[in-house]
């Protein structure tokens, strides 16, 4: 019976006789009655209805019971509809990333975890060659998830998700000199954490700096490309139509453009909005620094 079903009240049996006194008989005229007869009879009939009665609300209890909970389908069914709405949510509007690297300091510090729209650019269709269309075209100076264009030394994720800064697009030619990035022309210093005398090690030549060549420009104002690329001097370079260039703000800690080229279009998968946990994971000497040493200040910041 189920815990919430009525107590029944079931009646006990009825006696069937009167019991025997010591009156003396009588003579009756007329047709006897038995009222010790009809008497049975109508307790008979009264226990039968209440036993038919007891029965059916026992049955009603039973059926109600069985019925108040939810079953095993119903919550197999919440669990197909709850994961669907997330992999709905995560794989065309809303996705967390978390920052590993310090090539986008200081608008990305290593430990932030941030939101990032997939809406904007137009979310991709998974396991296809197909992006939805979104309500924004990346423009130059914007922040963006993409997949790398080439295969890293990563077994695990030869094709990794990164995030870099958008300095130009299809038809722009760009160029670096003694560390300035020059886009069209005109010298770019916004969104760059090092000054252009900063050198670091930007006069080492990479070998995979050589994807430049078919794309390098001679005769422009300026002037010819180097011979020898490197991370301060190189172009210029026109960049193809449905092409992207990436550049990271820290661009002498970055891995971007620079090495592996340009990024086509439909790799982009989306633009960071805020970061919405963030923590000294590079250079916290406290236990459990995702706890201890959480920085406050940046939770909810808008990433530019």
């Amino acid at each position: 019976m189920h815990p919430d079903a009525p107590l029944l009240d079931f009646p006990g049996p009825v006696a069937d006789g009167v019991r025997q006194g010591c009156t003396p008989l009588r003579r009756f005229r007329g047709t006897p009655t038995r009222p010790a007869v009809a008497s049975k009879k109508s307790a008979s009939s009264s226990s039968g209805k209440a036993s038919g009665s007891s029965v059916s609300a026992l049955r009603s209890g039973k059926s109600a019971g069985a019925g108040a909970g939810p079953s095993t389908w119903e919550n197999i069914k919440a669990i197909v509809v709850t994961v669907a709405i997330f992999l709905v949510v995560r794989t065309f509007l809303l996705e967390a990333y978390r920052i590993p690297s310090g090539s986008m300091i200081p608008t990305l510090l290593v430990g932030d975890w941030l939101f990032v729209n997939k809406l904007a650019y137009g979310p991709h269709v998974p396991f296809t060659d197909i992006n939805l269309p979104g309500y924004n075209d990346p423009e130059r100076g914007d922040v963006v998830v993409f997949m790398s264009p080439t295969q890293v030394d990563q077994p695990e994720d030869p094709n990794p998700t990164l995030v870099k800064r958008l300095v130009a697009v299809g038809g722009d030619t760009v160029w670096m000199r003694g560390g300035l990035f020059y886009l069209n022309g005109m010298p770019q210093r916004q969104g760059f954490a090092a000054s252009q005398n900063e050198k670091g090690d930007g006069g080492f030549s990479h070998p995979l700096f050589q994807w430049q060549k078919p794309f390098e420009v001679r005769g422009s104002s300026a002037g010819d490309p180097p011979a020898q690329p490197t991370l301060d001097d190189w172009g210029p370079l026109v960049v193809p139509k449905d092409m992207l260039f990436m550049l990271g703000d820290n661009r002498y800690d970055s891995k971007d453009g620079r090495y592996w080229g340009f990024v086509p279009r439909e790799n982009v998968r989306g633009r960071p909005v805020f970061v919405y946990y963030s923590y000294r994971a590079d250079d916290s000497d406290k236990p459990l620094p995702f706890i201890t040493d959480i920085r406050w200040g940046r939770l909810g910041t808008i990433i530019r």
